[in-house]
């Protein structure tokens, strides 16, 4: 089998590299776990004992790298493959050839089926980002005040608690990062928060700002993620209200979380609550999504889930961890948590532990 996404093969080998137009090609057969790299990767890759042999290509165009990553599928006397796609990615201008021009594929995509469940190790990996995503938004609160700019209370909250990550783990921290600490945390302001995805403005806080946060950390290539709606300053009876409604939605879904649940349900309690309350137009996304070595993984919580999906692949089970993040949006500003929870065989563990109630997101 023939995995190209970059994800994958970490997940796999545990070779993680920076997905470029350079394609990587894992191999697996029953005897044998060979790959393709660049030549940039041969000194990383090579000393992972997971992989039996490594093949390189100089770069790209000039390597023709799936030709020899077909050359190493012949060695393998590999007539036949099945892929998580019929070539490497079409990123950063690559542009093939295909594979089924030289073998005869069949795509697959049971790698990315291994992730919805995690194991007992991958769900500590993702625990321990937790701890250090909640220092980080610790930090990120108490720098936060009228007339601090949000770009540099963001840089200021990630290094404090990237410091204390780095000198607490010591050598057992695992680098996963480049340039930058291993914990992120920061928020967009004002009016940006209307915007699900809206960006950091370059405006300082004022009274009477409405924040959305995010923090999170790197550890070992797992994450978690955790969001508060926070106010600088008095909130209004509006702001009250709507933080409200937000907050209520998620209760409602971190309650109906647990195995053996319908992943479209929890969505669906959410969409029933909104409508009772009128608020349906306000909303702009589904509850969450499955959180691992990517930040979005499936399973979505999203009503249209069991139209896609049957019987265990419509459940949550066992090392799912689920972002829970139902959101509100006014004209004004958006209001929305996430918080990280895993499903475990008895119930729920929420990871991510910032307070949620209203007067603990004050600044």
């Amino acid at each position: 089998d023939v995995y190209k996404r970059q994800t994958s093969i970490e997940y796999l080998t545990g070779f993680h590299h920076i997905q470029t137009e350079r394609p990587v090609v894992l191999a697996v057969t029953d005897d044998r776990v060979e790959i393709t790299v660049p030549r940039l990767e041969v000194e990383r890759v090579s000393p992972n004992p997971r992989i039996d042999a490594v093949h390189d290509y100089f770069d790209y165009p000039g390597g023709e790298p799936v030709s020899v990553a077909v050359e190493m599928l012949n060695g393998l006397d590999a007539d036949a493959i099945a892929a998580d796609a019929d070539g490497p990615p079409g990123v950063m201008g690559y542009e093939g050839p295909a594979f089924s021009e030289f073998l005869d594929v069949d795509t697959q995509s049971w790698v990315d089926r291994m992730r919805w469940a995690k194991s007992d190790a991958e769900v500590d990996l993702i625990r321990e980002s937790a701890k250090w995503a909640n220092l980080g938004h610790r930090y990120l609160a108490d720098f936060s005040e009228p007339g601090a700019h949000p770009a540099t209370v963001s840089q200021r909250a990630s290094t404090e608690a990237s410091r204390a990550m780095l000198d607490t783990l010591g050598d057992a921290y695992s680098v996963r990062v480049r340039g930058d600490g291993p914990v992120h945390a920061g928020y967009i302001s004002g009016e940006e928060t209307a915007l699900p995805h809206g960006h950091t403005p370059n405006e300082r806080l004022s009274e009477g700002d409405v924040l959305v946060t995010g923090a999170t950390a790197n550890v070992d290539g797992y994450r978690s993620e955790l969001e508060r709606t926070m106010f600088v300053g008095d909130y209004t009876d509006e702001q009250e209200h709507y933080f409200e409604l937000m907050l209520e939605a998620q209760t409602l879904a971190i309650d109906a979380l647990g195995p053996g649940v319908p992943v479209a349900e929890v969505d669906r309690v959410v969409w029933d609550y909104f409508e009772e309350q009128g608020v349906t137009e306000l909303a702009q996304h589904h509850v969450g999504h499955n959180i691992g070595l990517g930040a979005h993984e499936p399973p979505y919580i999203d009503r249209g889930w069991d139209e896609r999906y049957g019987g265990d692949d419509a459940v949550m089970e066992p090392g799912h961890v689920y972002t829970i993040e139902p959101g509100l949006y006014t004209d004004e500003y958006g209001y929305r948590h996430s918080d990280t929870v895993a499903i475990t065989e008895s119930g729920t563990e929420q990871l991510t532990n910032f307070p949620r109630e209203i007067d603990s997101n004050v600044v």
